[in-house]
C-alpha cells in the first residue's frame, strides 16, 4: 500500500497545484516514505519550495522523552530554513511563523488515540489556516489501530491539548479524515486537501490498520510499536494515576505496576470482575524497575498487558475498559490507594489529570464508587460510542 506521501511524490499531477507555491511541512520522525527517506528530503528532491517545518509535541525530531517538555524553535542546520515549535512558546502557529508559507503540508503519523497530541494541533493549524488564508493538505497515514471506537466522548467544557473536541478516546478515523470533521464541527472556511493513502485495509489481518510490509518509526519517544498502539487508548490513562506506565522500560505504555501493588491479585480482581472486558489480549505479572520517571530505580510489581500475534483479537479488544478495570480492581483490594494525581496536567489548573484525560469525571467516579459495576460504565459509554460511530460515517475516506 501508499500511504499519502509517496502517493504525492509519485504523481506529478498530484503535486502541480503545489508549484509556484511555498510550502510548509509540519513532521516529525515518523515522517518517511516508504524507503526510510524524510519527507522533507523527499520533497525538496522532487523541486517543492519548502520554506519552512513545523514540529508538535516532542519536536520535530523527536527527542523530548517526557510529557510537557517543550522544543525551541531553530534553523535547519541542513537547509537553513525555519523550524517552529508548535508545542513550546505557543501552541498554535502565530502570524509571523504563518506568513512563511502558502500551503501546509501535514504529515504525521497519529496513534487514533483523542488525547494523543497531534490532533489537536490539526485543529490549531485548520484554525489558523482559516484565519490566514492558507491552504492545508493531509498526506494522509494510517490509524494503526483501526476502525474500532472505545470511550467516554469528551465532555463540553473539557476542552484542552489533549482534548481537541467532542471525540470518544479511540475515534477510528485518520488524520486526514480527522481534518474533514474539524472542518465540518468547527465551520471552519479553509482550504483543505487529503492525499488519500492507497490500499489501506483496516480490519485485515495481521495489522489491522497497521500494514505489515511497512516499517514502524516511533511518532513519540515512547511510542516504539504497533502493540504500545493498541494498548495506548487505556494504558494513556496511567499519566493520571500514581502508578507507572512504564516510562523508563523498554516496554512504555504496554504495562503498568507500582512498587506497593500485588500484580497477581489485581489480575485475579479484574477477572473477577468483568471478565467480559479482558478478552482480545493477555494479562502477564511482571516486575520492572524504571530507570526514569514514576518509582524512578525502584522495583516495581505490574501488569503487562499482551496485544500481540495469538492473543489478539482486534474486534474484541477494548483497552480502555482493561485500564479501567484495573483501576477499579486496585480500588477494590486497596480502597485507601492514591491512586489520582493531582497536578496541572497539559496546563489544565483546577482539574485532576485523570478527569482531563478522560474529558470529563465518569471514569474516575465510576472506579471510586464501590458500587459500581462494569455494566454501570458500559451504560454511559456504549451510547457514546454508538453515537460517534454513526456520526464518524460521513468523513470515513476509506
Amino acid at each position: 500500500m501508499n500511504f499519502g506521501i509517496d502517493r504525492l511524490l509519485a504523481d506529478p499531477a498530484l503535486r502541480k497545484p503545489l508549484e509556484g507555491k511555498r510550502i510548509a511541512l509540519l513532521a516529525h520522525p515518523a515522517s518517511v516514505t516508504r524507503d526510510l527517506t524524510h519527507s522533507v528530503d523527499a520533497l525538496i528532491a522532487v523541486g517543492l519550495n519548502v520554506t519552512a517545518m513545523f514540529g508538535p509535541q516532542h519536536g520535530v525530531r523527536g527527542d523530548l522523552q517526557d510529557n510537557m517538555e517543550e522544543s525551541p524553535d531553530f534553523t535547519d542546520p541542513t537547509y537553513g530554513m525555519p523550524v517552529f515549535s508548535l508545542y513550546g512558546e505557543v501552541r498554535r502557529p502565530t502570524g509571523q511563523s504563518m506568513g512563511t508559507f502558502d500551503v501546509m503540508l501535514v504529515d504525521l503519523q497519529d496513534l487514533g488515540t483523542r488525547i494523543y497530541t497531534f490532533i489537536t494541533t490539526l485543529r490549531y493549524v485548520l484554525e489558523a489556516a482559516a484565519e490566514h488564508n492558507k491552504a492545508v493538505w493531509v498526506l494522509d497515514r494510517p490509524n494503526p489501530v483501526g476502525r474500532p471506537v472505545e470511550g467516554l466522548t469528551l465532555l463540553p467544557g473539557w476542552e484542552s491539548f489533549v482534548g481537541a473536541g467532542p471525540l470518544p478516546m479511540r475515534h477510528g478515523l485518520t488524520m486526514g479524515e480527522l481534518g474533514h470533521w474539524f472542518i465540518d464541527l468547527l465551520k471552519l472556511d479553509v482550504e483543505y486537501r487529503v492525499i488519500e493513502m492507497e490500499g489501506w485495509q483496516p480490519d485485515a489481518a495481521p495489522g489491522f490498520g497497521w500494514p505489515t510490509d511497512r516499517v514502524w518509526i516511533n511518532p513519540s519517544p515512547n511510542a516504539p510499536n504497533v502493540m504500545m498502539a493498541r494498548a495506548y487508548p487505556g494504558t494513556v490513562m496511567l499519566e493520571g494515576t500514581t502508578l507507572s506506565e512504564g516510562r523508563g522500560t523498554t516496554r512504555p505504555l504496554e504495562l503498568f505496576g507500582a512498587p506497593d501493588i500485588d500484580a497477581r491479585a489485581v489480575v485475579a480482581e479484574m477477572r473477577r470482575l468483568g471478565p467480559e472486558w479482558l478478552t482480545g489480549c493477555t494479562l502477564r505479572d511482571i516486575w520492572f524497575e524504571p530507570t526514569f520517571h514514576k518509582h524512578v530505580k525502584t522495583l516495581c510489581n505490574g501488569v503487562q498487558i499482551h496485544a500481540e500475534s495469538a492473543f489478539y483479537n482486534h474486534a474484541a479488544f477494548r483497552p480502555w475498559r482493561v485500564q479501567a478495570l484495573a483501576f477499579k480492581a486496585i480500588r477494590a483490594l486497596y480502597p485507601d490507594y492514591d491512586l489520582w494525581r493531582d497536578f496541572p496536567y497539559e496546563y489544565a489548573f483546577g482539574k485532576l489529570p485523570i478527569d482531563v484525560i478522560n474529558g470529563g469525571p465518569g471514569l474516575r467516579l465510576w472506579v471510586d464508587d464501590t458500587a459500581a459495576t462494569p455494566a454501570d460504565l458500559d451504560s454511559l459509554t456504549v451510547p457514546d460510542e454508538a453515537a460517534w460511530t454513526h456520526l464518524r460515517q460521513p468523513h470515513l475516506l476509506y
